[in-house]
């Protein structure tokens, strides 16, 4: 390239840099430039205009609602970026049984006190929003039977006693640090606490019998205590904690599921009357032998990645006569590190005929 035309270059460059200097940004036909003196500077400096091909604007939050009937029964609002509840207009519908509003920019459930007939409402979801408090209000829709409060920033539960009909009850990844406050909800069949900054298991839980779904995942739990009274208990989680022992749970016979992941286990116990368990996950921990497992003939998934076993024989001897045992998982440990070119043939030697996946890899696969 020659000296002029870089020069030439260089001096578009500043002229164009100074043209388009401004605090805010704006395009020239914004700054009150004319068309015509826009079309030059699109010649002068190769500008294009391009039309754009997703030219729909969010509605105001005002427009969301503007076309519902009033009789409306679900209203479904889903990453809209609503920040006012007021702007929708919610007095107007007499019969909501569901409010869904994910994913949106609210900080405050409070615009929901205009919504008539509150005793109509079954479902609330307020999932992925920018709430710090439970409004009071929210203890007004007595006849909820979902409450959805997960991804936002709530430190307490609370405002929650007079919903006696709520059956599920989410409030993952939180900042929450107490489970409290629920003692009332005595129907409640699923409670979601993961991603929070829970230490204890409280003794809130034992107030809570009707209780089939607990997930507290991702907490800082070290101990397992209070659980007894969940006699319906069938699916407890407390992966990612600080559990050390397996411990506390003989009250909990109808449990089937049960997954310790990513905790700091060193040995497999306290499993003695979960005589129903059809998956353990203890994926990740320290273990290096198994024990206690031989009675579990319910048991169909056992997940023991990432651990210390290092012996077929041990795995034969506790899990080799499980007559249902459909999938394991041992990767990451010393039988796979050892022998990975083996590893899947031993495994198939050792377990029983009802065996058909390794590593989620069914066993007639390559």
């Amino acid at each position: 390239m020659s000296d002029e035309k870089i020069d030439k270059n260089i001096q578009s460059d500043a002229e164009m840099a100074e043209i388009m200097s401004s605090d805010d940004q704006e395009a020239p036909e914004q700054r009150g430039m004319a068309p015509d003196q826009v079309e030059e500077l699109e010649k002068k400096f190769g500008m294009q205009t391009i039309d754009d091909p997703n030219p729909e604007v969010l509605p105001s939050d005002k427009e969301l609602t503007e076309a519902l009937p009033d009789d409306v029964q679900y209203i479904d609002l889903i990453q809209y970026k609503i920040r006012d509840l007021d702007a929708l207009g919610l007095e107007r519908f007499h019969s909501l049984e569901s409010l869904v509003l994910r994913d949106n920019l609210l900080d405050s459930a409070n615009g929901l006190k205009k919504l008539p007939n509150k005793e109509k409402l079954e479902e609330l979801d307020l999932y992925d929003n920018r709430i710090k408090h439970i409004s009071k209000h929210i203890n007004e829709f007595t006849n909820l039977t979902t409450l959805d409060l997960s991804f936002n920033n709530i430190k307490n539960i609370k405002h929650l006693e007079a919903l006696t009909k709520l059956e599920n009850l989410y409030f993952v990844q939180n900042r929450i640090k107490e489970i409290r406050n629920l003692e009332t909800l005595q129907n409640l069949k699923n409670l979601e606490l993961g991603g929070n900054r829970i230490e204890v298991i409280s003794e809130t839980m034992l107030h809570l019998p009707s209780i089939e779904q607990l997930w507290l995942g991702k907490n800082m739990i070290s101990k397992f205590e209070n659980l007894q009274n969940l006699k319906r208990l069938r699916v407890l989680s407390i992966q990612s904690n600080r559990i050390t022992k397996i411990e506390n749970l003989d009250q909990l016979e109808s449990l089937e599921e049960l997954y310790l992941s990513h905790n700091k286990l060193t040995k497999l116990e306290g499993l003695d009357n979960l005589h129903k368990l059809m998956v353990l996950d203890v994926t990740a921990n320290q273990i290096s032998k198994l024990e206690n497992l031989s009675h579990l003939t319910e048991l169909t998934d056992f997940w023991c990645s990432y651990n210390k076993i290092d012996s077929f024989d041990n795995v034969r001897e506790q899990l080799g006569h499980l007559p249902k045992l459909d999938t394991v998982y041992f990767e990451g440990n010393p039988i796979q590190l050892n022998a990975p070119a083996l590893y899947r043939t031993k495994l198939k030697l050792n377990l029983g005929k009802s065996l058909q996946k390794i590593d989620a890899m069914y066993i007639n696969q390559a």
